[in-house]
């Protein structure tokens, strides 16, 4: 049956074989193909689309640039790309604040608040291609959530679309718009059910984008808190207001390399402590592979782990000094070394070498497929150790080579396995490798997601790291705002069957993708250049 796009949509509207497959993929490693591809111009377009959704019983997947890597771009309905509705204010500078549309940019909204002497404090690595509507869906971070958090505290308004084509907007300190039948329904229903929650799961955790927002809204009463990190699962985000903050007055680095990882952990602790605005970890595996790749640091070999810390204040001197006091400290705690990185460009060349992780993975082997299955997980800062440890000791038992590094001053970790996919029990080896993993981060009161959304990837194993009735929260919310699961199904709330590990697209059993849709995907992963418009690549 051929499939339609509904009356009234002004925007690009696909259901031929290359725009299908153009969008079956995202930056994770699953393949879905979608009955079709929609691309609205406005909210206006996003409430036809969901209204005709709701009456034809078809899913709606939400999608900002499909930079995320945890499936939840990707789906077997029809795809909402809302890259295109890139509409951005002037900044408030006196309220600190700037609304864009979903589709504009990270980067795009960082350069323009920069122009008034302001900053916008989340600052994922993919900060250059994901959109703003992708970084509140996801609860996104990134290195400077040390001091700043993920983004949900920054959200003040979203400009929503919900699963009916009702539409309205939640502003943080306003009244929830109780004439709006969802936020009604949920007010009715299940607001009572989350003021009384309890203490949450994996209390002791610095980062979480799992599930949704109980623990944040139990504390704020916010239905802002609820909808930031729901994946396009409760409403469509057509529009997010920020908050700015005054841009740093300078900033000063360091590269402080350790003989043991327990003496990294804890230096990390102690630059949390100190208030350090970002503390990345750089652990062997990375230390290795990055001078395999010709990229090497200057680590000394007997290094187990390399912190990479950068510290602001009001100017450069003063930057300079907390730099130097700073590296005192963390020669009493036990580093070989510790560099300090003066001036802009001696920064930026040090935080390259973390930032070129992933190009060098890919660039090591072409036989190898750097696969990101386990590569969010955040532990309490206690247990950081014992989990590089049992991630190091899951890679060998399963004969795979991995690179770990990430967030230490949050605990929270990324992993890329490198799988040679010509293996005949490679998936196999996915499998036990993803289960062991999980085991491990629920043994450690950790969570499977800290930044990058549970997606498709992690909705399944939710169970693992969430109590019974925790989830039955979830489904509740759920069912007030979308009682007939339009919105992104398969995330958040698991469907019959679903499993973590469905198609991957690095399996060489898959059919092949038509020409222009498999060159368009190929420019994409090898440019990183999520920001290009998918249908402009065909």
């Amino acid at each position: 049956m051929q499939i339609r796009p509904p009356a009234g949509f002004r925007g690009a509207f696909r259901a031929d074989d290359d725009a299908r497959a153009v969008y079956s993929e995202a930056a994770g490693i699953g393949r879905i193909l979608p009955v079709a591809v929609a691309v609205p111009d406005d909210a206006n377009d996003v409430a036809a689309l969901l209204e005709w959704g709701l009456t034809n019983a078809v899913a709606i997947i939400p999608r900002g640039s499909g930079s995320s890597m945890s499936g939840g771009a990707i789906g077997d309905g029809v795809v909402m790309d809302l890259s295109r509705m890139r509409r951005i204010g002037d900044p408030d500078v006196e309220g600190r604040r700037i609304r864009a549309e979903t589709g504009v940019l990270r980067g795009e909204v960082q350069r323009l608040a920069a122009s008034v002497n302001l900053r916008f404090a989340v600052d994922p690595s993919s900060g250059e291609f994901c959109t703003i509507g992708g970084m509140a869906a996801t609860n996104a971070a990134g290195p400077h959530s040390l001091r700043y958090g993920s983004m949900r505290p920054w959200v003040l308004a979203l400009d929503c679309v919900f699963a009916d084509g009702s539409r309205g907007t939640i502003r943080r300190g306003s009244p929830a718009p109780q004439e709006i039948a969802p936020v009604h329904r949920f007010v009715r229903d299940v607001q009572p059910a989350l003021l009384g929650s309890g203490r949450p799961s994996h209390p002791d955790v610095c980062k979480d984008s799992s599930g949704y927002g109980l623990a944040a809204y139990a504390q704020s009463h916010e239905l802002v808190d609820l909808l930031v990190g729901s994946e396009g699962t409760l409403a469509v985000f057509t529009a997010v207001e920020v908050a700015l903050i005054p841009a740093a007055g300078a900033s000063a680095s360091l590269f402080v390399s350790f003989p043991s990882l327990d003496r990294a952990v804890e230096a990390a602790v102690a630059s949390r402590e100190a208030g350090v605005a970002a503390c990345e970890l750089l652990d062997r595996t990375f230390l290795t592979i990055a001078a395999e790749a010709g990229q090497p640091l200057p680590a000394s070999p007997a290094s187990e782990a390399v912190l990479l810390v950068e510290v602001e204040a009001s100017d450069h001197a003063a930057a300079i000094l907390e730099a130097e006091r700073l590296r005192k400290v963390y020669l009493t705690l036990g580093a070989d070394q510790a560099l300090i990185a003066q001036g802009s460009s001696r920064e930026s060349e040090l935080w390259a070498f973390r930032h070129a992780a992933s190009p060098a993975i890919a660039r090591l082997n072409p036989a190898l497929r750097s696969m990101q299955f386990i590569e969010d997980a955040a532990v309490p800062p206690r247990a950081l150790a014992e989990y590089v440890r049992g991630v190091r000791a899951i890679l060998v038992r399963n004969d795979t080579v991995g690179v770990i590094f990430g967030h230490a001053g949050d605990a929270h970790v990324h992993v890329n396995p490198l799988i040679d996919v010509s293996r005949v029990d490679w998936r196999e080896r996915v499998d036990r490798i993803l289960a062991d993993v999980t085991a491990l981060v629920a043994r450690l009161d950790g969570t499977i997601t800290g930044e990058h959304g549970d997606g498709r990837l992690r909705t399944p194993l939710l169970d693992q790291v969430w109590r019974t009735d925790e989830l039955e929260r979830f489904a509740l919310l759920k069912r007030a705002f979308d009682p007939q699961n339009v919105l992104n199904p398969g995330v958040k709330i698991s469907v019959p069957g679903q499993r973590a590990l469905d198609l991957v697209k690095y399996d060489p059993r898959l059919s092949v993708h038509p020409n222009r849709a498999a060159s368009a995907l190929a420019t994409v992963e090898r440019e990183r250049g999520y920001a290009r418009y998918r249908l402009d690549l065909l």
